[in-house]
């Protein structure tokens, strides 16, 4: 009897786990390699730190690709990634975009005509889900030094002002990472992508904007 009684309440303790994993938010955090941490070890890059702020009742999972546009004619768009595909049957509860970078790039900013176009799709893709996700559109951070053709002119004067229309029109909320980084080259480690301390700064605004709390 007493072997039945622990078996039932073995059982009983796994499906409240289960349960509890099931109620967890899901964040999806969507874009390049700024967001999949190039360059910065394990357990520094900003959906790691997102997931250590936000606590054990999110699951932040990073779905971020090096090199990706938003473009869907950019010389390697997110469209096309098998990750993408994953990130929409995860069917978040959050999802976090930040995509833009690469797409100042020439090649890929002779499309920038139709970035607001795709963009309202992309976001659409995520607020179609049967969870019915909210959707943040995060700004690019500024350009340092330019490399592999992308360039803060573009970012600044063309990308930044597409995604505040975008988020406006979709009604997602914007998220402006250009300003907290402004002036701030040695918080990354090329000119392009956040360094460690850098990440850490990225995952407390975006923290910030998520619980509208004003970043420390």
């Amino acid at each position: 009897m007493k072997r039945v009684t622990w078996i039932f309440w073995l059982l009983l303790l796994a499906c409240a786990e289960q349960a509890r994993a099931q109620q967890r938010i899901k964040v999806a955090c969507v874009g390049n390699s700024i967001t999949e941490g190039v360059g910065v070890a394990p357990g520094k890059r900003y959906p790691e730190i997102l997931q250590e702020l936000l606590g054990g009742r999110y699951d932040v999972r990073n779905f971020g690709i090096s090199a990706r546009t938003l473009l869907r004619k950019g010389d390697f768009p997110y469209w096309k990634e098998a990750l993408y595909d994953s990130a929409l049957a995860w069917a978040p509860d959050i999802v976090i975009i930040k995509l833009g970078t690469n797409d100042s790039k020439p090649q890929n900013w002779r499309y920038g005509g139709e970035f607001r176009t795709n963009y309202t799709d992309f976001v659409r893709s995520f607020q179609l889900l049967a969870s019915h996700p909210k959707v943040y559109a995060c700004t690019p951070l500024p350009v340092f030094e330019e490399r592999w053709g992308i360039n803060d002119p573009v970012v600044r004067r063309k990308i930044v002002p597409a995604v505040r229309k975008v988020a406006r029109k979709t009604k997602a909320t914007l998220i402006n990472l250009y300003e907290p980084f402004a002036g701030k080259a040695a918080l990354t480690y090329d000119g392009i992508h956040p360094n460690a301390e850098g990440c850490l700064l990225l995952a407390q605004v975006i923290y910030s904007a998520l619980l509208k709390k004003p970043a420390r």
